[in-house]
């Protein structure tokens, strides 16, 4: 363990990464796997911005939003996945710095993500269930400051808990079991009473997924109910249709979040934890372009058309 005088309240200078169940053992085939989702989460996602902004059809609030999450996904990979490579080939220690750094970046991440799946959701409510106004209300500088205000609270909610837990003394041991610096993970290290930023954990998981998550389900609730008025069952299908990706991708990622934070402690596993995280933090982002490429026909067709115009260039 690498210690020094204590400095702002700890007493260690890094961290050791467990990593994943039997990462010893398979590290090299781990470091393939991932490499191949990195590559494959950045090229999906830049791919999904860039055919959003050159294909004028698709400069709407929907693929604004979407285009948003895509940029937030190849961030959110960007932080962790690098330092798993890493950890695999080399050393599994990081740097107090790099550790709450990482900790900070990939909470404030986590909580966007949940604010902007909801924004999707309310646009996707607006559209279908007051098509009228929709121009009105989903303006471009309405979209610019519902965008803005999701990445603002998700990183103010990350600096909450961030500050407290640099707060805490850190005085070994200091092997953090998970593969990247989570918060909980991180303040099981403390040798001070956590009670604190527990609570604050909770409050904040109430505004942060709660809310976002309730304001899902009010919007497709709605959705439902006035796709059900429709009588034609192609307007039905094709009304429900532009939500049948973002209601996949929220499906994927509030469902291993639930999974993680909802279940009984009694039935809580370290291992069965780090999984969820790996697939909302790392599985998710790498589906998501997937899943918006493969389910709506607009991005498809603009996918077909910059292919087709970067063979004829």
């Amino acid at each position: 363990m690498n210690e020094t005088k204590r400095t702002n309240g700890t007493s260690v200078t890094g961290f050791i990464l467990l990593g994943l169940p039997n990462q010893l053992r398979i590290q090299n085939v781990l470091f393939i796997v991932f490499l191949l989702i990195y590559i494959a989460t950045v090229t999906g996602n830049a791919l999904i911005i860039s055919v959003t902004r050159l294909d004028h059809h698709l400069h709407t609030p929907m693929y604004f939003f979407l285009s948003n999450l895509s940029f937030l996904d190849i961030s959110y990979s960007s932080s962790i996945v690098p330092r798993m490579l890493i950890n695999f080939l080399s050393s599994r220690y990081i740097s107090y710095l790099g550790c709450t750094t990482q900790m900070y970046v990939h909470l404030s991440l986590g909580g966007t993500e949940c604010f902007l799946l909801a924004v999707m959701a309310y646009d996707r409510y607006v559209a279908i269930c007051n098509p009228l106004r929709y121009a009105i209300i989903m303006n471009n500088k309405a979209c610019m400051k519902i965008a803005a205000g999701s990445w603002i609270c998700g990183f103010l909610d990350a600096l909450v808990h961030t500050v407290l837990a640099l707060q805490l003394p850190y005085c070994g041991p200091n092997e953090i079991n998970h593969f990247l610096c989570e918060v909980p993970a991180v303040l099981n290290l403390a040798c001070t009473d956590i009670s604190i930023n527990k609570i604050v954990i909770f409050a904040c998981a109430i505004v942060v997924v709660l809310f976002p998550f309730l304001l899902i389900l009010f919007s497709y609730i709605h959705i439902l109910s006035t796709v059900l008025r429709i009588r034609s069952a192609e307007g039905r299908y094709k009304a429900f249709s532009t939500c049948a990706s973002h209601l996949m991708v929220v499906t994927l990622f509030y469902g291993a979040v639930i999974f993680m934070y909802m279940k009984p402690k009694s039935e809580h596993s370290q291992e069965q934890d780090k999984m969820a995280t790996l697939f909302y933090s790392v599985v998710t982002p790498m589906l998501n372009p997937m899943i918006y490429s493969l389910r709506n026909q607009e991005v498809k067709g603009a996918l077909r058309k910059v292919v087709k115009r970067k063979i004829f260039c």
